[in-house]
């Protein structure tokens, strides 16, 4: 007897983002073992405190790039893309089923405008270099 499935696509579910991330997966690992608060404090004195519109978490948009390296996503915009299907992506960002992506100009924009001729990258490298060995 052959079965046949009825689309579903527009029904609701209660989902538990939680859920949707393997146990094992990559990033579950990075979460664990790297702290990324650290960047908070040296990206501040690149942020105006008292104008302009609210940014994007900077820990997000960190991360993103990381993601884009450690899966070989080889440009944002694609990482992007790969984001918004991706729950165990939106996972590791703190990002829920229904949260927009941030737009892969907002993190081109951010660099050549926040972080251009800095050292910020070299320094959250190092500092995820720092972290990393204290968990073997």
């Amino acid at each position: 007897m052959m079965t046949r499935t009825e689309t579903k696509q527009n029904s609701m579910e209660l989902v538990n983002i939680e859920d949707l991330v393997p146990e094992n997966h990559l990033v579950r690992k990075l979460d664990k073992y790297i702290d990324f608060k650290f960047i908070y404090d040296l990206v501040e004195p690149y942020y105006c405190h008292d104008n302009g519109r609210a940014s994007i978490d900077p820990v997000i948009l960190f991360k993103i790039m990381f993601l884009s390296y450690i899966f070989g996503i080889r440009s944002i915009r694609q990482t992007i893309k790969e984001i918004q299907v991706n729950m165990a992506y939106r996972w590791f960002l703190g990002l829920n089923i229904t949260d927009p992506v941030p737009h892969f100009t907002t993190i081109s924009k951010n660099y050549v405008r926040r972080f251009k001729d800095t050292n910020v990258f070299e320094e959250i490298f190092n500092e995820i270099l720092h972290q990393a060995p204290k968990h073997n």
